[in-house]
């Protein structure tokens, strides 16, 4: 008899906020938030509640002869685009089309049993679909966000993070969550680092059908699992760093996201970090890596004021408080030395 995995809890919710009057308590939160009904009185969501023709209409009248990244499915993968069986590619095509083509096909297949999986992923809104925020509007407090949308049908994106903390808005049709704290990281097993679908490392569980021989640890993952379904008008805040799984549930869906980073702009991707340590630190004796893991804690994950206070304040270079000019001479030196 197989496995019966744990339900996913429902996340908290907020009602009642508008575009105009978020605060920290969402926008700064830790935690992931449901904010029902919080663009439901954008034109966009108002024409897609009237139909999909409507909603498709409204997004044409920004179009200005844009091309936009789209991936191409075919119907056997039933939305889900991922690895190809050897993994060393991909189950769809990527390719660079035009946005009111893409338009045209998600009309062409609505309603169709077995339909290709068309999905258009993190598209500058300002590029491809220019005064749309001008009749959409959401006030972020003075965040400098990127604005993305991303438009398809019945699709499947795997699990995956992403570095900045997300604002995502339905705008058209249903989308399901499922999210998972950033600890859960070794209960999801997550694919390649420098090989992925869109940018971002995915889990390999097939969501919709997991296979617990191959992945036993899922159910773990699945203890501390929330999900959301949600609908046009409604949006969710997504912390950085946590994983969320997306399934859009109809034949047009349609969801715009807004995405800010809590640091200073010259502060670079800890990926860069990350990918460093693996070729310089992983593989090292354990002793020496337990050592190294000591200096990291040290310098790094438990850092205060503490650290170099026993460096005169300037003498400390590196260890004190990070600025623009001292970004630039690290970079520098670093380049410098991987390239001897």
């Amino acid at each position: 008899m197989p496995a019966v995995l744990p339900a996913a809890k429902p996340i908290r919710e907020l009602s009642g906020l508008t575009p105009r009057d978020l605060g920290p308590q969402v926008l700064e939160s830790t935690e992931p938030v449901v904010l029902r009904g919080l663009v439901a009185g954008w034109p966009m969501v108002q024409a897609a509640r009237a139909s999909n023709s409507a909603a498709d209409a409204y997004l044409r009248r920004f179009y200005r002869d844009a091309t936009v990244n789209a991936m191409l499915g075919p119907p056997e993968i039933a939305g889900r685009f991922f690895y190809n069986e050897a993994m060393d590619g991909f189950n769809f095509a990527p390719l660079r089309v035009r946005l009111d083509k893409v338009l045209d096909e998600l009309a062409r297949y609505r309603g169709v049993d077995q339909q290709p999986a068309i999905y258009v992923g993190s598209t500058t809104i300002d590029t491809c679909l220019p005064g749309f925020h001008d009749e959409n509007v959401i006030d972020l407090g003075g965040r400098d966000a990127l604005g993305s949308i991303w438009i398809g049908n019945r699709t499947r994106i795997a699990a995956h993070y992403d570095l900045p903390d997300n604002l995502a808005c339905v705008v058209a049709g249903r989308r399901r969550f499922t999210l998972f704290p950033p600890d859960q990281v070794g209960n999801l097993y997550i694919g390649p680092l420098d090989l992925t679908p869109a940018g971002q490392s995915i889990s390999l569980v097939d969501f919709l059908a997991p296979d617990l021989t191959r992945f036993p640890r899922f159910a773990i993952a699945m203890e501390h699992a929330l999900s959301v379904e949600m609908e046009a008008g409604d949006a969710l805040f997504i912390p950085s760093m946590w994983w969320h799984h997306i399934q859009a549930l109809e034949d047009f869906n349609v969801l715009v996201n807004y995405w800010w980073r809590q640091s200073p702009p010259w502060m670079d991707t800890p990926m860069n970090a990350l990918m460093h340590a693996l070729m310089s630190v992983r593989d090292l004796p354990p002793a020496q890596r337990a050592a190294w893991a000591e200096l990291f804690r040290h310098y790094v994950f438990e850092a205060d004021v503490e650290t170099a206070s026993h460096i005169p304040a300037a003498a400390r270079r590196s260890l004190a408080p990070m600025d623009a000019d001292t970004v630039r001479t690290i970079r520098a030196q670093l380049l410098k030395r991987m390239n001897r």
